[in-house]
């Protein structure tokens, strides 16, 4: 697939993350407290604003992502360790992790069920889970839409499946979700629960 996407990444986010996806990770992402474990931080587009944290472990497995993310991470107040690992499989202990991150990445990692799972292993009891993911959309000509295009968009963006039903696989692994927001009519979630 090549690099050009992770190189690419920044500059195609860059009018969403303006006008509306700043705002709905700067809420997501300050609700993360204590010991927190982001999933798949790409850029770094969440590290500058973790306020309420004592550190932040971030996994990303693609190294162009990694070696983006070094700007965010000077400009955050959190103190941020990026690790090279894949979400099924994290390198954490159990019950490590006061709070999970994960925005925008559930539709790329290729187990998302094993991914979660791995995030209640490593989650401690009551732990904030939070997330901001896009997602299948509940009518029947958006969902043929994102259908067809989710084989060349996944060619094209990483891996990205726009058809992915993220928050019925978030239900399924068990965690308990207390609310859910749609933004963009629903194309994206922003959904808070616990372990």
């Amino acid at each position: 697939m090549g690099n050009w996407f992770p190189r690419l990444y920044d500059a195609i986010m860059r009018p969403l993350e303006k006008r509306k996806f700043k705002r709905i990770r700067t809420k997501l992402v300050e609700q993360a407290t204590g010991k927190v474990l982001e999933i798949g931080s790409g850029t770094g587009a969440n590290f500058p604003y973790y306020r309420n944290t004592v550190s932040v472990d971030a996994i990303e497995p693609n190294p162009v992502m990694r070696e983006r993310s070094q700007k965010n991470r000077a400009q955050s107040p959190a103190s941020i360790q990026v690790w090279d690992a894949a979400a099924e499989q994290l390198p954490f202990e159990d019950d490590t992790f006061d709070s999970v991150v994960t925005t925008l990445v559930l539709c790329t990692v290729p187990d998302p069920v094993q991914a979660l799972k791995e995030v209640l292993r490593v989650a401690k009891p009551g732990a904030a889970i939070l997330l901001f993911e896009h997602v299948r959309v509940d009518q029947p000509v958006m969902e043929k839409v994102q259908d067809m295009l989710t084989p060349l968009w996944k060619h094209i963006c990483h891996g990205c499946h726009l058809n992915r039903d993220t928050l019925e696989t978030v239900k399924q692994t068990g965690i308990q979700i207390s609310t859910v927001q749609a933004h963009y009519k629903g194309l994206f979630l922003t959904f808070t629960g616990t372990r």
